[in-house]
């Protein structure tokens, strides 16, 4: 196996593609396949999959287990099987994740090899959607972010958005009508073996216990694949709004998660409007509860988008003078995971026996995180209580350990001992 500069391989194989697709928006694309069980794309594949992460599906085969086994011999095995059309994927591993709200998430996990595999179909046919993808999407799109729409909301909202329509669409994921996403898939992608693999995954099936479930709905959270075949259904939504909906206002879209910024209330109804009728016709519903028109005129309201909660506020300027801005800080739910996040790196059981040096250590790649997304030029408060939230849980842990009653003493030791060894600031100083 060949796998030498996979990565720059990789690239121009993506570029070349993408090109391509650019120049004739009609163009259906019939030799796809063979690009899949390429030496390049499936040693780039197995590079993504790897840096990942994520645990092991109906099979039990680890990522370890694989590097134990000798990468280049799996990957061959794997291209064997796609070459000669033995390859069948295998159900995805159902487990529920806990949401804020005490409710759960479910979430399907493939097998590394299935991963592998959806991931090189994913390097090989994203350039070609990636070309009829609209500016409003954001979400798990090459060179596209969260933050790059949040600052699209800002400016918008700060450009007379008077009105949102935040707008939920119910159980996405588990609702896509498969047939309308195949028939989707083939206005760009006339292969019959690259067809026939994403049909594959979306009834391979989802097993939960002992109990294998196969449904005509849905595509499966957790999968490689699962992210590109939401925005080429939703890239439905994205052309009729370029079409039909500037005028009322500006949608901004990450994944399943939309805005739509309006200058008034009359704007903000037809647009919801609008929205419920491209929903009825993708065989989609709006939550009825959590879809909503919000008034940002006087600040009284606000919504959360992307762990965002977002507000208009009264600003002064240097000179006295009052204005309306809005502002961008970590929502109610973002900092609840947060908090929760902290304390279980922090104040667990399993760690009074260690080292401050080395809670230090775990905390502060998650501190960088959080800091490089929530931080605003208008949020350092609400970083601020975080660094409280911090120092306070330190000090919990500091005098469990120390057998002190009193959890809250020795704040101000603690507080100067933790940041002597490196701790991280959320807030800039």
């Amino acid at each position: 196996m060949k796998t030498n500069n996979s990565k720059e391989k990789v690239r121009q194989l993506q570029n070349k593609l993408y090109l391509t697709a650019k120049k004739c928006d009609s163009r259906r694309f019939h030799a796809l396949y063979d690009k899949v069980y390429r030496d390049d794309v499936l040693f780039e594949a197995w590079k993504r999959v790897k840096a990942n992460k994520g645990s092991s599906g109906v099979d039990g085969i680890r990522i370890e287990d694989i590097e134990a086994m000798g990468i280049e011999k799996y990957l061959s095995e794997i291209k064997s099987e796609l070459m000669d059309g033995k390859y069948k994927p295998s159900p995805v591993k159902r487990v529920m994740i806990p949401k804020p709200d005490g409710s759960e998430r479910p979430l399907g996990i493939p097998t590394v090899k299935d991963r592998i595999v959806q991931m090189a179909a994913k390097i090989a046919i994203e350039p070609v959607f990636e070309a009829d993808f609209r500016d409003c999407s954001y979400g798990f799109r090459p060179k596209r972010s969260a933050k790059q729409a949040l600052e699209v909301v800002r400016k918008a909202c700060n450009n007379k958005g008077y009105y949102v329509v935040d707008a939920d669409i119910e159980k996405f994921f588990d609702n896509v009508n498969q047939d309308k996403l195949m028939k989707l898939v083939e206005q760009r992608i006339s292969d019959r073996r690259i067809l026939k693999l994403i049909r594959q995954w979306l009834v391979s099936g989802v097993l939960y216990g002992n109990v294998l479930t196969i449904s005509e709905l849905g595509t499966s959270q957790g999968s490689v694949i699962s992210p590109l075949l939401a925005n080429i259904y939703l890239n439905t939504l994205d052309r009729l709004w370029e079409k039909y909906g500037l005028t009322h206002g500006i949608l901004v879209r990450y994944a399943d998660d939309t805005v739509i910024i309006c200058k008034n209330k009359k704007n903000a109804n037809h647009a919801l409007n609008l929205l419920q009728y491209i929903m009825a016709k993708l065989d989609l519903k709006l939550h009825p509860v959590k879809t909503k028109i919000v008034s940002m005129w006087d600040g009284k309201e606000g919504f959360d988008f992307l762990g965002m909660h977002h507000r208009r506020m009264t600003t002064e300027t240097s000179r006295g003078k009052l204005y309306k801005e809005t502002y961008q800080h970590p929502s109610k739910k973002a900092m609840k995971k947060i908090k929760t996040e902290i304390k279980r790196n922090v104040n667990s059981r399993s760690l009074l026996v260690a080292k401050e040096e080395d809670l230090i250590k775990n905390l502060n790649p998650k501190i960088t995180g959080w800091k490089n997304y929530y931080s605003t030029r208008t949020n350092k408060k609400w970083m601020q209580a975080l660094d409280w939230y911090i120092i306070c849980t330190f000090t919990r842990w500091y005098n469990k350990k120390h057998q002190r009653r009193k959890h809250m003493s020795k704040v101000r030791f603690v507080r100067n001992s933790i940041y002597d060894k490196g701790l991280k600031r959320m807030a800039t100083t």
